[in-house]
């Protein structure tokens, strides 16, 4: 025998790589290990899709086999003739009420061009990467929104300009001997601005030079668009107003300290609905005589204030979440209270506070809804009061209601995915 076959073999290259079985990769995997890994599992996992199909068997018809024109539900029915599908010509029909309430037709570009300036002014503050000059129109926006969507005279906000930017030198020129002082030097100035010149200086502006928008009444703006301004204008309003609460409950001043616990301890433990039954009702009661405002700024007070506790709360954990060693670093650094504040502790306490903030962010946005049990004309209250009940569109429901429901689920999936942004950026979960 030759003695070539006693010599093993030895390979010079690798196997190629077998790929895993079929029950061990793919979809095929997922399913396994995620739908079908045990019987209650599975049994689970057939209920599910038992109802999904239900639920599709239903929807989806109504989906696409809906009538889109007609002047009314009776145009509707005759166009389906007995099948199943949506009225959705109440929408085509009555989009402006829906979006605008009973804003002027003739007007509703006003609103819509708020509505845009609204986004070119909020890209500077949601995006840093944006140039910082940017946020000269962003401070100059709620002026110019005011201005578009209810008109009047322009004196109006410019005067309102001029005030906040004396009471802002105001606060400048004490700032270095006392803050809290200085701010309220501040606050008394525009005050006592606003109600002695306010009337007089804008009159007579207003004679000098005539520019003016054709006035809306407050009981004109309804629909989505007042669901949208109380939400963007309530949360803007909260957020500094409730880091001022949550400061002010770890104060060493047990005067401002018991105000703010008593403010947030209140608000906190009063539903909603009880407090835009008081801006509604009774807030009128405690004004001066002569003195009345309108309904939807007593409505924002109120939403503002209930909206503010929460995130003083909320900001409150994030401060007792920073290791003592923060407020050590910013004393050894020498700074004084108010710098150690915005510099380091609040930058530290609001990225943690986010998850948070951002969940009462979108609450406060759905909860504007709540204005249509006080009168108010907002998406839900044009939808029963001045939609539903009419004949023509009586017995229409699931088809407003979802395009409500489509409206709100766009605006707050949006905040939900920009937090999500945010905190990616600025990587919450490390410090």
């Amino acid at each position: 025998m030759s003695d070539t076959h006693a010599i093993a073999f030895v390979r010079n290259e690798m196997l190629p790589q077998a790929e895993p079985p079929v029950t061990q990769r793919g979809l095929v995997k997922w399913l396994r290990e995620n739908m079908f890994s045990t019987i209650p599992n599975t049994i689970m996992t057939l209920l599910s899709l038992y109802v999904i199909y239900v639920l599709l068997a239903s929807v989806v018809p109504w989906l696409f086999n809906g009538v889109w024109s007609g002047d009314s539900i009776r145009d509707c029915r005759a166009a389906l003739d007995g099948a199943t599908g949506g009225c959705f010509a109440v929408i085509r029909e009555r989009w402006p009420q829906l979006l605008f309430g009973s804003y002027p037709s003739n007007l509703l570009i006003r609103p819509t061009m708020a509505f845009f300036l609204l986004l070119l002014a909020a890209a500077p503050v949601l995006f840093s990467e944006l140039p910082r000059r940017l946020l000269w129109f962003t401070a100059l926006y709620p002026f110019l929104a005011y201005w578009l969507i209810w008109g009047g005279s322009i004196w109006v906000p410019l005067f309102t300009i001029a005030t906040i930017l004396l009471s802002w030198l105001v606060f400048r020129a004490l700032e270095s001997r006392s803050f809290f002082g200085a701010i309220v030097a501040a606050l008394i100035v525009f005050v006592v601005v606003s109600i002695v010149l306010g009337g007089p200086v804008v009159a007579l502006l207003d004679s000098i030079a005539t520019i003016r928008l054709q006035p809306v009444e407050s009981r004109s703006i309804g629909g989505f668009l007042l669901n949208f301004i109380l939400g963007t204008t309530c949360l803007s309003l909260s957020l500094p107003l409730g880091i001022a609460l949550a400061l002010g409950r770890k104060s060493d001043l047990p005067f401002i300290k018991g105000l703010c616990v008593i403010i947030i301890e209140f608000v906190r433990g009063v539903p909603l609905i009880t407090l835009l039954f008081v801006a509604s009702v009774m807030l009128g009661f405690f004004l001066p005589g002569g003195v009345d405002f309108d309904l939807i700024i007593r409505v924002i007070i109120m939403i503002t204030l209930f909206a503010s506790a929460y995130i003083a709360e909320a900001i409150r954990g994030g401060l007792a979440a920073l290791p003592k060693g923060q407020y050590e670093a910013a004393d050894a650094l020498g700074l004084d209270y108010w710098q150690a504040m915005r510099l380091i502790i609040l930058p530290q306490a609001l990225k943690i506070s986010i998850p948070s903030i951002v969940n009462i962010a979108l609450g406060l946005f759905k909860d504007t809804t709540l204005v249509s049990i006080i009168s108010m004309a907002d998406i839900l209250g044009m939808t029963r009061q001045r939609i539903m009940n009419t004949s023509e569109w009586f017995g229409v429901y699931w088809e407003l209601l979802g395009f409500a429901a489509l409206l709100f689920f766009i605006v707050c999936y949006s905040i939900s995915q920009y937090s999500q942004y945010l905190e990616r950026k600025l990587a919450t979960d490390h410090r």
